[in-house]
């Protein structure tokens, strides 16, 4: 069973994807990349497909609501540096249904189909489709997804098995998920709380090709390799090495885009190191002491210090 990283804002940058893959991730996924920011000449959109050294199979995720601009955003996307395009038609945040994109597509199967044709025109990447089983239980439109996406050439089909009214809670439909496997032709990868192997197990008998983990890997990238049975996988102190690749990437960063304004080191490792420390520290002891404390960090010394203090 392949077990791949979830795409989520916010979280699975270029260095985060490669604890991941050394973690035992099989695949990752870049950040959502807007396909109107990318029609537009956003920078900071483009850096959200920067890849690097070490990080092993990468697919791009899109999001967007017009075929022109996934159309354009196909044709920009490297296929040299990634082995996957994939719509996203499953985030249900406000701030992206509300520009018709996410899981809003879920309500319009046609569009999907109009959407994914767009860019499997204007890619020689496979291009596949991430979405949710409907927008709520009185409106299954998942088999029509399905049906949307071999139809417009689709190589996979990623299912959240939520409806976007869950958002990211309560039950998770295997019985739905098992009968979309059963349908489909083109291979299915399972999505939604595989957060140990009781639950991985769970969602494997439903006959899935692969496995997308989110959450779960947040705090422990090394959960890959533990639910593929790796005897001690996963147990090493991550933030360190976290930190490293973190502070690489930004020196990337500012040698491929010399004329953007790519923060000092404080302020980006401030930034990004942010929302993964509360992540890696929660549970540990004077963990409560230590969110204050990282309210209030705004340099990379800060940062070393309160590593120190959690880990020593």
């Amino acid at each position: 069973m392949k077990f791949v990283l979830a795409p989520l804002a916010g979280f699975t940058d270029a260095p985060f994807r490669r604890l991941c893959f050394e973690g035992g991730a099989d695949l990752s996924y870049t950040e959502m990349v807007s396909a109107a920011g990318l029609a537009h000449g956003s920078s900071p959109t483009r850096h959200l497909m920067e890849t690097m050294p070490g990080e092993g199979p990468v697919a791009c995720q899109l999001f967007g609501a017009k075929e022109t601009d996934l159309a354009f955003a196909a044709r920009e996307v490297p296929s040299d540096r990634f082995v996957e395009l994939n719509l996203n038609a499953g985030c249900p945040m406000t701030k992206v249904t509300r520009e018709g994109a996410g899981a809003k597509l879920a309500e319009d199967p046609e569009k999907v189909y109009r959407l994914l044709k767009a860019m499997v025109e204007n890619t020689p990447l496979p291009v596949t489709l991430k979405t949710r089983l409907g927008p709520h239980p009185r409106s299954t439109t998942v088999f029509e997804l399905l049906d949307a996406a071999e139809k417009a050439g689709a190589k996979g089909f990623i299912l959240h098995a939520r409806y976007t009214s869950q958002m990211h809670g309560g039950p998770v439909h295997l019985d739905t998920l098992a009968e979309v496997v059963g349908r489909a032709k083109i291979p299915v990868t399972g999505n939604g709380s595989v957060v140990d192997a009781k639950s991985a197990a769970a969602m494997a008998a439903t006959g899935v090709d692969a496995i997308m983990v989110g959450r779960a890997a947040l705090a422990k990238p090394g959960i890959f390799a533990l639910l593929k049975g790796a005897e001690g996988a996963g147990g090493d102190n991550p933030v360190e090495t976290h930190l490293r690749y973190l502070l690489d990437f930004r020196r990337q960063l500012a040698e491929r885009y010399p004329n953007d304004h790519i923060p000092s080191e404080d302020g980006f490792a401030s930034v990004k190191m942010h929302v993964h420390l509360f992540r890696y520290f929660a549970g540990r002891p004077g963990a409560a002491a230590l969110r204050a404390r990282l309210n209030k960090v705004r340099t990379l010394a800060e940062i070393r210090e309160c590593i120190r203090s959690a880990f020593c």
